[in-house]
């Protein structure tokens, strides 16, 4: 089964032609517990985090996944960008 991440944030390293994400894997959150986490908290460190609610509505949550176009940083959250 072919499946698609959805993406509109065009200057996210990740973003790619049709809106698509391209990074192998993504983790979304809710508002809360990304506000206090640094952004080396990940989606490789996904199975030792403990899972939080977002009381309930789509505007509560991130996507910890994103890195800004053309960052330094692209490395720094050990995701990869798939082809």
């Amino acid at each position: 089964m072919n499946q698609h991440i959805h993406c509109l944030v065009n200057d996210c390293h990740y973003w790619s032609q049709g809106n698509l994400c391209k990074a192998n894997e993504i983790l979304v959150a809710s508002d809360q517990f990304g506000d206090v986490q640094p952004d080396r908290v990940d989606a490789k460190m996904a199975k030792q985090l403990s899972p939080t609610p977002a009381g309930g509505s789509c505007m509560a949550t991130c996507c910890k996944t994103y890195v800004s176009k053309g960052s330094a940083e692209t490395d720094a959250d050990r995701i990869t960008r798939m082809s």
